[in-house]
C-alpha cells in the first residue's frame, strides 16, 4: 500500500446524504487507493457547521464553503466578511464553490453574478483559491473572471471543468487551474481530454465531485473519493505520462494552489 502513488481529491461533498453513516469506510477506501487527502465542499453557508465538523473529525479532510450558483437565488447573499471569518479556521482552504450555472438556473443570472463577484473579493482578501462551477455560461464566466482579475489578482480552480476551449484558455491565461473529474474519463469525452492536454500539466488537478460523476467502471453509481485514482489514470494516459509521475505532478499542483493544506500539515 505504501507504494501506491498519493493523490488528492480536490473536490467532493462528504456531507451529502449519500455518505450518511459511511464516512469512516469511505475515507479508509480512499486511503487504500492512494487518495490521502480530500477537500469537502459546502454549497450553502447554512450547512457550514456540518461540513466543518467533518473536516475536524477526519485528519485527511479539509473544507471550503460558499454559495453554489444554483442556490444563489434561494440563499441569503453571501458577504465578504462572512467568508473571511470562516477562512480563519485552520482547515478552511478555499472559497466556494461559486460560479455561474445557466443550464437550469439562467433566470437567476444576475444574482449569480453578484454572488460570484463577492466570492472573488473574499478570495482576493484571504489569499485562498476560488473554486468555480461553470455550466453553459462560458462567455459571462470568462468576462467576469477577467474583469475581476484586473481589479486585483486572485487564484482559482475551474472545478469539474467541462466547458469549452475558449473558457479554458481564458482561465489559463489568468494563471488558473483546471480540474479533471470523472467526466474526463468517459469514453466519449475525447474533446474534453484534448482541452486538458492543451493546458500545461502543472495547472491540472483531479477530483471526484462525489457523490456525482463516477468514472468508469462505476459510471451511473455513487462516486466516492477513492475513484479519484481512476480519473487520474485516464489523465496520465491523456498526457502520455506514467501514472506515478502524473499523480506526483497533480500533488505539486494542489499543494501550490491550496497552500493552506501544507501549512496545516506542517503544524500538525
Amino acid at each position: 500500500m505504501t507504494d501506491i502513488p498519493q493523490i488528492t481529491d480536490s473536490h467532493c461533498h462528504l456531507d451529502f446524504p449519500d455518505f450518511d453513516g459511511e464516512l469512516d469506510t469511505i475515507i479508509a477506501d480512499a486511503k487504500a487507493a492512494g487518495v490521502t487527502r480530500m477537500v469537502t465542499i459546502c454549497t450553502r453557508l447554512k450547512n457550514e457547521p456540518v461540513v466543518r465538523a467533518i473536516a475536524e473529525a477526519h485528519d485527511p479532510v479539509f473544507y471550503a464553503a460558499g454559495t453554489h450558483p444554483m442556490s444563489a437565488a434561494d440563499e441569503p447573499l453571501v458577504t465578504v466578511d462572512a467568508l473571511t471569518a470562516l477562512a480563519r479556521h485552520p482547515k478552511f482552504v478555499g472559497i466556494g464553490e461559486t460560479g455561474l450555472d445557466y443550464h437550469y438556473t439562467a433566470d437567476s443570472a444576475d444574482i449569480q453574478q453578484r454572488s460570484l463577484r463577492l466570492h472573488i473579493a473574499a478570495a482576493r482578501d484571504t489569499g485562498l483559491p476560488l473554486i468555480i462551477h461553470a455550466r453553459d455560461a462560458d462567455a459571462d464566466m470568462a468576462r467576469i473572471l477577467t474583469e475581476e482579475y484586473r481589479n486585483g489578482a486572485y487564484s482559482c480552480v475551474m472545478h469539474c471543468f467541462s466547458s469549452g476551449a475558449e473558457l479554458a484558455r481564458a482561465a489559463l491565461d489568468l494563471g488558473f487551474y483546471l480540474s479533471m473529474s470523472g467526466i474526463a474519463a468517459f469514453p466519449k469525452s475525447q474533446d474534453l481530454r484534448d482541452i486538458f492536454t492543451a493546458a500545461p500539466v502543472d495547472r491540472i488537478l483531479v477530483e471526484t465531485d462525489s457523490p456525482y460523476l463516477a468514472p468508469p467502471p462505476h459510471r451511473g453509481k455513487r462516486n466516492q473519493p477513492a475513484y479519484t485514482a481512476l480519473t487520474a489514470q485516464v489523465g496520465a494516459e491523456a498526457f502520455g505520462m506514467d501514472y506515478a509521475a502524473f499523480a506526483a505532478q497533480t500533488q505539486k499542483n494542489f499543494d501550490r494552489l491550496f497552500w493552506k493544506v501544507g501549512t496545516f500539515e506542517a503544524a500538525a
